[in-house]
């Protein structure tokens, strides 16, 4: 074997650690950003969900994702509860029963909504993304 037939078998050996170590990668990253770790034919879903009043902007980023299943409506304005007990990773916990207000412009009605939960989106520190009520696919 020559010393080019040895760089090029180094060579083609490094190429194959790097393709697998960017396939773990991207199943690793695929798997920590779903939205619903039990449900991730919904991440499609998730990902198509866009602002109502912000058509360009994604109602979701990481892990933003909140049940939200008593929804109401109180001197005018829309409300919901938050009644998501799940755990989810990067994802700061709200409790259970937490009363959140719907901003009119915040209500999508344009797409159904397959994950058997009404869903709010919140900014980390709160702000109403979209709110998609549950049930219709």
């Amino acid at each position: 074997m020559t010393a080019e037939d040895r760089m090029m078998w180094a060579l083609a050996r490094i190429v194959a650690f790097v393709v697998l170590v960017v396939a773990v990668l991207a199943v690793t990253l695929t798997l920590a950003f779903a939205h619903d770790h039990d449900h991730p034919e919904l991440d499609a879903w998730y990902a198509g969900l866009m602002q109502p009043d912000n058509p360009t902007a994604s109602c979701c980023g990481v892990a933003d994702a909140y049940w939200c299943d008593d929804y109401y409506a109180k001197d005018g304005r829309a409300y919901c509860r938050i009644t998501d007990d799940r755990t989810v990773p990067g994802r700061p916990p709200i409790p259970v029963g937490t009363e959140v207000e719907i901003p009119d412009r915040k209500l999508k009605f344009d797409r159904g909504n397959p994950s058997g939960h009404a869903v709010v989106f919140l900014s980390s520190g709160g702000a109403v993304y979209c709110f998609v009520q549950g049930g219709g696919v």
